[in-house]
């Protein structure tokens, strides 16, 4: 999974990044760095933890989290013109967009603070490059139907029709998410990769005298802003990083002193999880133990073709077992004689701690 943290300079956003990542970027003094940073980000699973127990395999393989922290500059400029990192950020698979609600005088703002209008001027950025990009697919798709025979012209005019409606949304502001699309559309679109079509998860950067009101400001950006595929959370992203630096037993005494029951790093991977639909299975045996993230509603099938290729064109059947089953019994062996290991054919929808073995011909 692909996360692009995205929001206006002095948001916070580098901080939230080192938080995440446990990294040390540079916080650009008045955030307007110029560098997109990478990490990858291994996904906490204690399922992971106790299969190694269990089978002590050679390596073991956590879920994987690519976070890509982009510039500030360009958001809320006033040309808003597409800058040259547009085409990376249309590469991720959902948002993070930091808003600043914190207050510091060490750290200058550009009028007042309000996390709201903050984020309403990252969505028209988001929206006018959107907007850019329908535009030119409309010219050309009306180009095309001036050349087209009379009898084929139907797919063009729906094609022009779905990106009248794309046109009218953006020109009003709102995200291409708010559409009902079916499935079909969502495939035919696809390509386009729009930014106002990707889940977006909202973080208000609070300072540490607001932890208590967390709740409130949540709800204050929640109700101004209420998409589908759109969660709000809230944080204190300099308090976040400080307590990455932190080893474990440190940052938990902390933790428990200011109340916090989970650090960013978990919680927004569990976020983007849900707000992207993926669910992680499981693989597990002497050689690795592994965790595979799927969408939900996979069927088996492709399942096994995210572990390879050949395992989708040569599916016969899966062996499936529940994590909480196989943990229960004590081993694959127990839960097999006592009915929880279960083949499962084509059609069988994998769930979320799934163990599977795939079975297939060569």
């Amino acid at each position: 999974m692909r996360l692009g943290i995205i929001g206006l300079p002095q948001s916070g956003k580098t901080s939230l990044f080192n938080a995440l990542t446990g990294g040390e970027a540079p916080v650009a003094a008045g955030g307007y760095g110029q560098d997109t940073h990478v990490a990858v980000v291994k996904v906490p699973d204690a399922r992971l933890d106790r299969l190694t127990e269990m089978f002590s395999p050679k390596k073991t393989t956590p879920a994987e989290v690519h976070y890509l922290d982009f510039p500030g500059a360009g958001f809320g400029s006033r040309d808003r013109s597409e800058v040259a990192w547009v085409g990376q950020l249309r590469t991720v698979d959902a948002l993070v967009i930091v808003v600043r609600a914190f207050t510091d005088p060490s750290v200058p703002n550009d009028g007042p603070i309000d996390p709201v209008a903050a984020l309403e001027k990252v969505q028209l950025d988001l929206v006018v490059a959107d907007l850019a990009v329908v535009e030119r697919k409309r010219t050309r798709l009306e180009s095309d139907l001036k050349k087209t025979k009379t009898a084929e012209r139907a797919p063009i005019e729906a094609e022009i029709a779905l990106f009248e409606e794309f046109q009218k949304s953006l020109e009003e502001g709102q995200p291409l998410r708010a559409h009902e699309l079916s499935p079909d559309q969502l495939r035919d679109i696809r390509g386009f990769q729009f930014l106002t079509l990707k889940p977006v998860l909202v973080l208000v950067n609070v300072g540490e005298d607001q932890l208590g009101d967390r709740t409130a400001i949540e709800e204050g950006v929640r109700a101004a802003y209420s998409y589908p595929m759109t969660a709000v959370a809230s944080l204190c992203a300099k308090l976040e990083m400080e307590l990455a630096q932190l080893d474990g037993e440190d940052a938990a005494t902390f933790m428990a002193d200011l109340g916090l029951v989970e650090l960013a790093a978990g919680s927004v991977i569990r976020q983007s999880y849900d707000l992207t639909g993926l669910i992680s299975f499981l693989t597990a045996g002497e050689d690795e133990v592994r965790a595979w993230p799927i969408v939900r509603g996979e069927k088996a099938p492709g399942a096994a073709g995210v572990i390879h290729s050949d395992l989708e064109k040569g599916f016969i059947r899966a062996e499936v077992v529940a994590y909480d089953d196989l943990i229960s019994t004590g081993s694959m062996a127990e839960a097999r004689k006592r009915g929880m290991l279960r083949q499962e054919g084509r059609n069988y929808t994998v769930l979320d701690g799934d163990i599977l073995n795939i079975l297939f011909s060569r």
